[in-house]
């Protein structure tokens, strides 16, 4: 028996440059990379010196906290460069790829003739661990530790964001057999699905799982609602969660025993001569998936969705966890005050306040910039953020309590069952321009490092 749950808080932003339901062809990477800052709470100790040959699935570095956990070569190669920040902080490692990539085997092994015990073992033993995540603090988690139950987001609600039934296609008895293994550390593991009639079809048939049907806009597809819809999280407990192609990623290194980090990206966004699915190793360059598909200079590349993406430069790399590039119009210009500015119909804008005509056009797809529309000004209660918020938790007053450091407010207030990716929508509705995901991840880690 599934459970359906109705989303209505939210919003759906409507952007030109989806990606067309096609595989282009990409050249593979020379350089690949992993960015220790992909890994929130991470103090990375390097494994590998400059110089050093790796081979795909050995280690480049590890938690310093916890040594056990490990971080993987997606690639054969050599060690080119680790680069470094400000007091001398670990940016990037970066692996120069041969051309035919050599594997650390870990031995295949059927989880089903194993404990659970011997499953964490493996999974820690090759850094595959790594595509686990725990709630609250979107972390690694413990492998000591027993969660709550696990979820899997089967479809993602971020403007322009990969359609994951074209992402299963092709691989669904790998997903089936990563579940069967994902299956063996917890008993009560949680598919939630697109709820919308025609969406999931290849989801549904997915065994060993309980499915849970979402339908509404976005935020629906985040982990966060769902958990909070389906069972909240209370202080002193946790989820881990995973995303169907983590899960696909574990079913194929147990049918192989090599880490094989292969991933499909939607290259997306109104500067994308051609939109589509590309399919790559994890820590591929950017400029590699993008060369010759971008229609103006003037642009801005993230790793990731418009939300919640990170910035990056043309020659960095695609992020650990992320399955999408966007590419939008930079907003470093100024608007013609008649057309564009305050005098403007404003047709071209997405209006969420109705101060535009054009929220009679629901279905209109648009080509927004980075521009913010205005300056920081000061952080008033509007109710804005709540339209956009589907917990049953005050977005307003959680914030302030982040912003002074109250503890106990905060706790209070819910903290627990957010994290930054949740407030994306509040931010891009707060008509204050105040960067609202850094201040709840900052709260985030505060509490993190206050509970250790």
């Amino acid at each position: 028996m599934s459970n359906a749950i109705s989303i209505k808080q939210g919003l759906d932003i409507k952007l030109k440059g989806s990606a067309e339901k096609i595989n282009g062809s990409v050249a593979q990477s020379n350089v690949y990379a992993v960015k220790p800052s992909d890994f929130i709470g991470l103090t990375p100790k390097l494994s590998v010196r400059q110089g050093d040959e790796v081979l795909a699935g050995a280690s480049l570095f590890y938690d310093k906290t916890n040594p056990d956990i490990f971080f993987p070569s997606p690639v054969s190669g050599e060690v080119v460069e680790i680069k470094r920040g400000a007091k001398r902080k670990i940016l990037e490692v970066k692996i120069l790829a041969d051309k035919e990539i050599r594997y650390v085997d870990y031995g295949a092994a059927d989880a089903a003739s194993m404990s659970r015990e011997e499953v964490i073992n493996k999974l820690v033993k090759s850094g595959m661990w790594s595509l686990i995540r725990q709630r609250p603090f979107s972390i690694i988690p413990d492998y000591r530790s027993m969660p709550k139950a696990i979820h899997i987001s089967a479809f993602d609600s971020h403007p322009l964001a990969p359609d994951m039934d074209y992402v299963l296609s092709g691989q669904e008895a790998l997903f089936q057999k990563g579940i069967d293994i994902i299956s063996k550390l917890s008993d009560d593991v949680n598919l939630n699905i697109n709820g919308k009639t025609g969406h999931s079809k290849a989801y549904e048939s997915t065994n060993g799982v309980k499915i849970n049907r979402f339908v509404g806009p976005h935020p629906a597809g985040n982990v966060g609602v769902q958990v909070n819809k389906l069972d909240p999280i209370n202080k002193g407990e946790s989820i881990w969660y995973l995303y169907p192609q983590d899960v696909i990623n574990i079913g194929r290194f147990f049918e192989s025993g090599k880490v094989d980090l292969r991933k499909k990206v939607a290259l997306t966004g109104s500067e994308v001569k051609n939109p589509q699915y590309f399919d790559i190793v994890v820590g591929a360059s950017i400029e590699s998936i993008v060369s010759n598909n971008v229609s103006s200079d003037n642009v801005r590349y993230i790793s990731g969705n418009a939300l919640t993406g990170s910035k990056v430069e043309l020659d960095s790399f695609v992020g650990y966890y992320d399955n999408q590039i966007t590419i939008l119009p930079e907003g470093n210009y100024l608007d013609f005050l008649l057309t564009d500015g305050w005098f403007g119909l404003g047709l071209n804008k997405l209006s969420v306040s109705k101060s535009y005509f054009s929220w009679l056009m629901p279905n209109k797809e648009y080509t927004l910039t980075t521009k913010l529309n205005g300056e920081l000004r000061a952080f008033v209660v509007t109710g804005e953020m709540e339209k956009v918020f589907p917990f049953d938790i005050y977005p307003m007053q959680l914030l302030k309590a982040i912003m002074i450091d109250d503890i106990d407010s905060m706790e209070q207030l819910g903290i627990y069952e957010v994290d930054a990716e949740d407030f994306a929508l509040c931010e891009f509705v707060n008509t204050s321009k105040i960067d609202v995901q850094h201040i709840v991840r900052e709260g985030m880690e505060s509490l993190r490092v206050e509970l250790l």
